[in-house]
């Protein structure tokens, strides 16, 4: 027991480090290949329209509260006690399938949250690395269907989430890891597993490796017939690749590269995933080509506009899963971020990770409210946008309607800023006769222009009232 106390707080000390290291397992792809199928085409149109969504992280990591997965890999930036055995730290993870009994689990609870953040898809993990299932597939044990939690109604997580989603009209998508730490196709007990990679040479044994890619497939092909309609495969696992897209990118990762190829064959994958779910984006993330559909980098934004489809995916606390004690961002700071990834030409994919017993932490719930309560009154300048010229000035930040023609200015604010009588940009100057309304309250803005300078006069009301806002929003309505 003792032992086990001071591996999670040690655990616990080295979160952080291995939360900057995690940020270069999925660095973002330098091309980007648009999808050909006119299905795809559309179905990434109306994902684009969407710009904010929701990833949950949950598993067997939630019980002790550590990270997802990674403590049980072996790499230099991945710290565990000195004095515990790997083989025994394994056997330990891998039991905590028997103490994992959400009875709480609610998945009405986590969708009402999502669609008062003003989420619009969602993104649920049905196996992470570790390779424990939160579905109720035919190919293992290894599964919350199989354990303490096997009898309740909604034993079946994933179909649980994925109907509770759709019922709040959300784009469902399934997180998937290609590789399985827990399978013996993978990590073949017969050796040392020294790093992230399946640990045997598959050229002598193709026989193992044609089992696991078996069992992959077969996994997904569950996923995609038996879970109703679902619109995103979102694959993780980057370094499960064919050895030939092994390129000088990905060499600069500094991450450990496979000695052969871990080729899964996407084609027929994506062939079956797409007969039984057409028009399925695929997103088969830093494995460039056909089968990334957008691309996604990880807890960071690109530091300019994108002219390709890709979305921000990034944390509401420090960590993807549930931690004790997280320390969560400001509604404002969310705000924020999704404000500059939109301009950008991206998505905002949000994590919250639920606790063991399946209900989301009361400190997510609040900052989504607010965050939702902000979107209800000036997400027209959000949703269904695409980029403009000349996108940011300083803290002001532009976006267009795809279908309305309409403009909008986003002004973020500093926290504890009061506002001023006015705002002041240059540039981007609306064509005489246009109407200019503050979106929160539909109230028509006086504005001027003088050289290259925009100023908005603010109402009085709005000034005296002292209230903090994360940002105001604009829209443009130019004369007929």
């Amino acid at each position: 027991m003792i032992r086990t106390v001071i591996l999670f707080v040690f655990l616990f000390f080295v979160f952080d480090v291995c939360l900057v290291a995690q940020e270069s397992i999925h660095p973002q792809s330098t091309a980007y290949e648009w999808p050909t199928d006119p299905q795809v085409r559309n179905k990434l149109e109306q994902w684009r329209d969407l710009k904010f969504g929701m990833i949950i992280h949950w598993g067997l990591y939630a019980v002790p509260g550590i990270i997802e997965s990674w403590s049980i890999c072996s790499e230099d930036w991945i710290e565990r006690d000195s004095n515990s055995n790997y083989d025994e730290y394994k056997n330990w993870y891998w039991g905590l399938k028997k103490d994992f009994n959400p009875i709480n689990f609610d998945p009405t609870q986590w969708a009402a949250a999502g669609k008062d953040a003003g989420m619009k898809y969602l993104v649920f993990t049905t196996k992470h690395h570790d390779g424990f299932c939160m579905f109720d597939t035919k190919q293992t044990d290894f599964k919350i269907s199989n354990g303490p939690f096997a009898s309740h109604p909604k034993a079946n997580v994933a179909k649980a989430v994925f109907d509770a989603f759709r019922e709040k009209d959300f784009m469902i998508g399934a997180y998937f890891s290609k590789p399985d730490w827990h399978s013996e196709n993978y990590w073949w007990p017969k050796y040392a597993t020294p790093d992230r990679n399946n640990n045997y040479d598959i050229t002598r044994f193709p026989w193992r490796w044609n089992a696991f890619k078996q069992y992959t497939y077969n996994q997904l092909s569950e996923l995609m017939h038996d879970y109703g309609s679902v619109d995103i495969l979102w694959l993780d696992g980057g370094w499960v690749r064919p050895r030939e897209t092994v390129n000088a990118e990905v060499l600069s990762w500094g991450a450990p590269i496979p000695k052969w190829s871990q080729d899964i064959d996407m084609p027929r994958i994506a062939a079956m995933g797409r007969k039984a779910q057409p028009g399925l984006l695929i997103v088969d993330r830093t494995v460039h080509g056909p089968y990334e559909n957008y691309q996604t980098p990880e807890q960071r934004i690109p530091e300019k506009q994108l002219d390709y489809p890709w979305e921000s995916c990034m944390t509401l606390a420090d960590n993807w899963g549930f931690v004790p004690n997280d320390r969560f961002k400001s509604p404002a700071k969310i705000i924020h971020t999704l404000i500059d990834v939109v301009a950008k030409g991206g998505s905002l994919l949000l994590g919250i990770g639920p606790k063991p017993d399946g209900t989301l932490p009361p400190e997510a719930i609040t900052r989504m409210a607010e965050i939702g309560t902000w979107l209800k009154r000036n997400g027209a300048a959000i949703y269904n946008t695409r980029t403009v010229k000349d996108y940011k000035q300083d803290s002001t930040y532009f976006t267009g309607g795809e279908k309305s023609g309409k403009r909008y200015a986003l002004v973020c604010l500093k926290q504890n800023e009061l506002l001023t009588t006015t705002i002041t940009w240059n540039n981007n100057l609306p064509k005489q006769g246009t109407t200019i309304k503050l979106l929160q309250s539909g109230e028509t803005i006086k504005w001027s222009t003088q050289g290259n300078q925009v100023k908005l006069t603010m109402p009085v009301s709005l000034v005296k009232s002292k209230e903090q806002y994360p940002a105001l929003a604009f829209e443009f309505t130019p004369a007929e």
